[in-house]
């Protein structure tokens, strides 16, 4: 498992029956987990204090209690890199800590690459992967069917003090924008992809990761460069184990690029047990020249 280890805004303290108790920067929230069908025998102090916990619904979806008072939003800092952060109504906080170590990656890979970079992430969320890419020197695409996550992301991009690079900012749907850049002859050299597990376009268009999932790869192909960096593939869907994602990727950028593909968990560790918990899964694609 990689695991997220360097934050120190945000800590993940405990794990116990479902629940997460986390450090966002000064605020400590409770946030319900599936995977977690454990029950800690030395629970942390924290969770009678939490500003707040996330209760779900039997009927779908959920709300907030507030036993502290919280800010509407606040920032937390990962190294170079600020992020707004608050309570959603579906229990997020528009940022995935786990996915630093994503970041990292492909930031490293910029640098060392020595030439200017394009990247293009998609289902990219509020921009974490973004920033990092800009920040290591690339111009990035920046596309999400939403428009208030991409909106989130521009401000993102304003407390990093990366409003001046080259980043488009874009609200579309990925498959369509994906054949219009094909048509175009648009190419990249490094592609990040968040995608999830169900969805909606912009128009309404429904989505199931199973069903598109090997489409998708398959046009990701057509629009990498004669030089490419690297392909990111993030999942939380429960079926798409890293060895199905490592197989999808030798079926569809392996078959056509010379490449080493490798597909794991990724993680956070937990500071209360001194153990990481999984928090999905990533499969990357390092190209051979």
């Amino acid at each position: 498992m990689r695991i997220a280890k360097d934050w120190q805004d945000y800590c993940l303290i405990d794990t116990s029956k479902g629940e997460r108790l986390e450090r966002w920067g000064n605020v400590t929230l409770i946030r319900p987990d599936p995977q977690i069908i454990w029950e800690c025998s030395d629970p942390a102090s924290e969770w009678n204090n939490a500003n707040a916990r996330y209760i779900r619904s039997s009927s779908g979806g959920g709300h907030w209690e507030y036993s502290r008072s919280l800010p509407e939003n606040w920032n937390i800092r990962y190294k170079n890199l600020t992020f707004m952060v608050k309570p959603t109504g579906f229990k997020h906080t528009g940022l995935f800590p786990e996915q630093a170590v994503n970041w990292d990656y492909c930031a490293e890979l910029i640098e060392q690459a020595g030439r200017p970079a394009k990247i293009l992430n998609l289902f990219a969320y509020t921009g974490g992967a973004t920033l990092a890419c800009a920040a290591a020197g690339a111009s990035v695409c920046h596309l999400d069917a939403v428009k208030g996550m991409v909106e989130w992301g521009k401000q993102n991009a304003a407390l990093s003090g990366l409003s001046d690079k080259p980043i488009r900012w874009i609200v579309d749907d990925v498959m369509k924008f994906l054949g219009r850049e094909i048509k175009r002859g648009n190419k990249y050299d490094g592609i990040v992809l968040d995608p999830p597990s169900y969805g909606r376009g912009t128009n309404g268009e429904m989505w199931k990761l199973e069903d598109r999932i090997y489409e998708l790869m398959m046009r990701c192909t057509q629009v990498l460069s004669d030089d490419p960096l690297f392909i990111v593939l993030n999942s939380y869907t429960t079926g798409l184990s890293p060895s199905v994602m490592s197989y999808l990727l030798q079926m569809t950028v392996g078959r056509q690029r010379k490449a080493e593909i490798s597909a794991e968990e990724i993680g956070l560790p937990v500071k209360q047990t001194g153990l990481a918990i999984p928090c999905g899964n990533t499969a990357i694609v390092n190209f051979i020249n």
